[in-house]
């Protein structure tokens, strides 16, 4: 399974691209707004730092406003992805920007119907929101698994990117429903390498090294 990181902090992508486990960024206005800057400078940034998918979110609701957006987004940089929401005007604007060859995320995920229309539409990536809907006490990995199964069964190429990934529980579900990526923040990113037993065995170790002196 692929990583991403879902952030617009250029601080938080610096630190995790040095570990050497990030294939790809994601973006949305909220997370550019929290950064208080220019959204394509912010944008232009990160893909000097990331060689890797970049998911830049349009505002508008229309598909004529979206493909405007994206023409001009796209001239950032190749690795950028233009995200759209799935509604109708979505799906459409997705369709025409699929057939030009220029990669899409559908975001705003919550059924396998919406995950069907996506792909039917050309999407190169799709994202189900799996903690939102843990959040209104909906399986959000069976979503997982349903989207999976149904880009299987039909051989779509669309990619699964199990979205708001609330902890390192969410990242283990999405694996085990064979998500092809996960994109999660920071915080939770940080969490996946945190186990007692490592600690506790690694100052076992260091504290025996240090009777042989």
């Amino acid at each position: 399974m692929k990583l991403f990181i879902d952030t617009a902090n250029i601080d938080e992508i610096k630190e995790i691209s040095d570990l050497g486990i990030i294939d790809g960024v994601t973006t949305n206005p909220s997370l550019i707004a929290k950064e208080g800057r220019d959204f394509k400078s912010v944008v232009q940034e990160i893909t000097s730092i990331i060689d890797g998918p970049i998911s830049a979110e349009v505002i508008s609701t229309d598909a004529e406003g979206m493909l405007k957006e994206a023409e001009d987004l796209v001239q950032i940089h190749p690795n950028i992805v233009i995200k759209l929401p799935l509604i109708e005007q979505g799906i459409k604007a997705t369709s025409i920007l699929s057939k030009k060859g220029i990669k899409t995320n559908v975001t705003l995920c919550f059924s396998p119907m919406q995950a069907l229309l996506a792909a039917k539409a050309g999407a190169t990536y799709v994202s189900p929101f799996i903690g939102r809907l843990d959040d209104i006490s909906h399986d959000g990995p069976q979503l997982i698994r349903d989207i999976i199964e149904i880009y299987e069964n039909f051989d779509y190429p669309t990619e699964v990117i199990a979205a708001s990934i609330r902890h390192p529980i969410h990242v283990l579900e999405a694996a085990k429903a064979r998500s092809h990526i996960a994109t999660i923040p920071l915080k939770v990113i940080k969490q996946l390498f945190n186990h007692p037993l490592t600690d506790i065995g690694l100052e076992k170790f260091l504290k025996d090294w240090k009777t042989m002196k």
